[in-house]
Formats: C-alpha cells, sequence, structure tokens
C-alpha cells in the first residue's frame, strides 16, 4: 500500500505560507518562490542576530567616547582609568549613563583621570 502525503504536504506548505505573509509579488502565494524567500530571510535573520551585538558595542563605545571627550579624557584612557579605579560597569551601563546622566558621568570620567594621576 502507497503512502499518500496529501495532509502532511498541506501542512509544510501552510507553514511556509504562514512565514512569507506580507512578502511581496508571488513570493507570498507560489510556494516554490515563497520557500526560497523564507530561507534566504532566515539566513538573514541569523546573520541579523549576530550582527546585531556588534552594532551594539560600536553604538555603546561611540556615545562613551563622544561624553569622555565633553570631560576631557580618551575613550581608551576613560576605560584604562575605570579599570585602575576599580569601577566595574559595562559598556551599555556607562553609555546609558553617558546619554541620560551627564553629571554622574563627569564624576566617573574624574574617577578615571585621578586612577591614572595614581599610577603615574
Amino acid at each position: 500500500m502507497r503512502i499518500k502525503r496529501a495532509v502532511n504536504a498541506v501542512k509544510k506548505r501552510r507553514k511556509i505560507f504562514k512565514l512569507a505573509k506580507g512578502y511581496w509579488g508571488s513570493k507570498k502565494n507560489l510556494y516554490r518562490v515563497s520557500r526560497e524567500a523564507v530561507m534566504k530571510s532566515m539566513s538573514y535573520a541569523y546573520v541579523g542576530r549576530k550582527l546585531k551585538k556588534r552594532d551594539f558595542r560600536r553604538l555603546w563605545i561611540a556615545r562613551i567616547n563622544a561624553a569622555a571627550r565633553i570631560n576631557g579624557i580618551s575613550y581608551s584612557q576613560m576605560m584604562y582609568g575605570l579599570k585602575l579605579a576599580g569601577i566595574e560597569l559595562n559598556r551599555k551601563v556607562l553609555a546609558d549613563i553617558a546619554v541620560n546622566d551627564a553629571e554622574g558621568f563627569a564624576v566617573l570620567a574624574g574617577k578615571a583621570k585621578d586612577a591614572i594621576q595614581a599610577a603615574k
């Protein structure tokens, strides 16, 4: 007796069409084209999840650098000074402080400068 795939094939297609919802043109309603578009978009999504981490780190570093230079210190010196001072804040938190609390960031920059002076 042969096996018919009608129900499973429909489920398989339905899953792809659900993922392709909102695509332009025939990518949303022709199975073969939909499958290719969905596979491509899933690979882009996978890569995007990796790139997002890099992009946010770059953004945080840019924000910290801008705020540090306002306070008369470079980014690398700021990070070095904070390390010497024993202040263990990650870049995400530092960037948030730089954007939302300029006075607090100025205090941190001052502590970093003091730690560098003490190390010399």
